[in-house]
């Protein structure tokens, strides 16, 4: 039988390798762990425009974007404040280790960092939308 901290301990082996599951078999005795996806409603506070490209604005054939994806579920933020200026716009040039955002997971902000160099091509969500693990958040070339 597995105990309480054993199923923390693989609790803990999930999120810090941003897993969506993990199964452990011993014996005839078998546990399967499953995160799942919720979506968080949006904050009651005014938000501010995010920019975005246009769907009609053809794209080339050979698509050079990278994506800035969400590391967690959480609430898309584009600044640190509703009166701040987005961390990035549609244009900018952005390196590793830049804040591009934050996501508000369980009452914490937590600050996104890029992980490539580039300029920002398409911001994919608005100011205050729930977002996914995994989800893109922007596009960079």
């Amino acid at each position: 039988m597995y105990n309480k901290d054993n199923v923390k301990e693989l609790i803990n082996l999930l999120n810090e390798n941003n897993l969506t599951e993990i199964s452990v078999k011993n014996g005839d005795k078998e546990i399967v762990i499953k995160k799942e996806s919720c979506v968080m409603s949006a904050p009651a506070a005014p938000l501010t425009a995010v920019s975005a490209v246009s769907a009609d604005q053809p794209r080339p054939k050979t698509d050079t974007r990278r994506k800035i994806t969400s590391p967690m579920v959480g609430t898309f933020y584009s600044s640190s404040s509703p009166t701040a200026s987005p961390y990035v716009e549609i244009g900018d040039v952005v390196a590793e280790g830049q804040v591009v955002c934050i996501i508000e997971a369980m009452k914490l902000m937590n600050e996104i960092e890029s992980d490539i160099s580039g300029k920002i091509v398409e911001i994919c969500v608005q100011n205050g939308e729930a977002v996914e693990f995994g989800q893109t958040l922007m596009y960079v070339e």
